[in-house]
């Protein structure tokens, strides 16, 4: 069952990185122009802990600590994802789609933060 991620968002979260800005895809011809990983203690319908894309930290880092600004609701695959950023840190929808259409190109997806879903589904 997929999980409703919008539980995550405004929370803190570490994100543990293992595609750091700058590498490539293992098995894929996809650059990260972000840092992107995973939340320990978390799990997706895939059997491994949820994916984030991790913005506004500018290097390559292996871990770091933010808040959940907004989700990625993929159409057509069985995972979403979480977009991180450093507290204080804000991106609009169409900034953060544009920062994540290396990958998100490849799905139906479409970004959520919180000031665009109704009070009741926050």
């Amino acid at each position: 069952m997929r999980p409703d991620l919008k539980v995550y968002l405004g929370q803190q979260v570490t994100v543990v990185v293992d595609r750091p800005l700058g590498s490539r895809h293992p098995d894929h011809a996809i650059w990260y122009p972000v840092n992107y990983g995973y939340v320990p203690g978390t799990l997706a319908p895939d059997g491994e802990p949820i994916d984030a894309y991790l913005l506004g930290v500018f290097e390559p880092v292996r871990e770091a600590t933010g808040v959940v600004i907004a989700i990625v609701l993929r159409a057509d695959d069985i995972e979403d994802k979480l977009v991180v950023a450093p507290a204080g840190k804000h991106y609009s929808a169409s900034q953060i789609e544009a920062l994540i259409e290396f990958q998100e190109r490849f799905w139906d997806s479409r970004v959520v933060i919180a000031e665009s879903l109704p009070a009741t589904e926050i």
